[in-house]
């Protein structure tokens, strides 16, 4: 019986809601795991209470799953069990209130500034869209502008006088981020050559045909300049947590670079203090004369815990 009603609810998410074939596939997986489980300790898969569900979170833990995995199953058994309760096939929903592991931040990826250096010598600046992309480039790394921001940013947001970019965020909010000498060069040299060539766009950064960039394009720029330069799994974003990063090891405090990234919540630019802490834990461990030496027993005293990790 427990097998029809999967078979049931999986037909029921590809007509009603429409999920594509790998999402169904990972519904089919994660309750295939619920009913080998239900199975092997005698039960129906419809039968199972709201213990019997807690015991199948722990063992998947136990055995090693990842927490974010975990995460997933217990989600596809949610739906699953809600809908046997909307069609009548069970009183109950043992799902309710069973808790999951809790999944570790996964940290954002940054470049060190040499890396990030050499992105940005990475364009030909010797031909115009170069010189763009150069501008392009800087301006990301200055602002920690979202790739979203960046393409629809207009040629009248940049105030090269008082050194300010402003910017519509998530929402239709809008912030303004100060800019670096650099960066504001660079926009400056583009915006001649641009007005060279009778670019009439709104639009602060356009293709050869005048047009608006797309999120898109940006996005391939990037890849292209980061694998000239011989470095991999750059994207926009990862510009935009080197400035965060990079920023916050410099000294600026988080609710600075919290204003400046256009986070509505403090907690979301925290993450980029654990990589700082990282940072200082390293700087700590190679400059202290007394970081690495050793204890009454004789054998060297190492940091445990988190304090003990490196950034890569």
């Amino acid at each position: 019986m427990g097998r029809d009603l999967i078979r049931e609810y999986l037909a029921y998410l590809q007509v009603e809601k429409g999920l594509s074939g790998s999402s169904l596939s990972s519904y089919a997986r994660d309750l295939a795991r619920l009913k080998q489980w239900a199975q092997a300790t005698g039960k129906e898969i419809e039968r199972l209470s709201n213990q019997d569900v807690s015991a199948w979170v722990t063992g998947m833990s136990r055995e090693g799953l990842a927490p974010r995995s975990v995460t997933r199953a217990v989600s596809a058994a949610r739906g699953f069990y809600r809908f046997l309760l909307l069609d009548g096939h069970i009183k109950a929903d043992p799902t309710a209130n069973v808790s999951t592991p809790q999944a570790t931040a996964k940290l954002p990826r940054y470049l060190s500034t040499d890396d990030m250096e050499r992105l940005l010598a990475a364009p030909d600046v010797s031909r115009p869209e170069g010189v763009r992309d150069r501008a392009m480039l800087e301006l990301m790394y200055a602002t920690g502008l979202r790739v979203s921001e960046l393409v629809n940013l207009r040629a009248a947001d940049v105030d090269p006088d008082r050194g300010i970019v402003t910017c519509h965020g998530k929402g239709s909010k809008q912030r303004s981020v100060p800019v670096g000498r650099s960066a504001l060069d660079w926009l400056q040299r583009y915006r001649s050559s641009r007005a060279a060539s009778g670019g009439r766009s709104p639009f602060l950064f356009v293709g050869r045909d005048g047009r608006q960039l797309t999120r898109q394009k940006v996005w391939h720029v990037i890849k292209v300049y980061a694998e000239r330069a011989g470095l991999d799994g750059v994207s926009p974003h990862t510009l935009r947590h080197s400035f965060a990063t990079h920023l916050l090891q410099h000294g600026a405090d988080s609710r600075s670079v919290q204003a400046m990234l256009g986070h509505s919540d403090l907690s979301t630019t925290q993450i980029y203090t654990h990589l700082s802490n990282q940072r200082l834990r390293a700087t700590y461990d190679k400059c202290h004369p007394r970081a690495r030496q050793t204890g009454m027993n004789g054998s060297a005293e190492k940091p445990t815990g988190d304090m003990g990790q490196r950034d890569g």
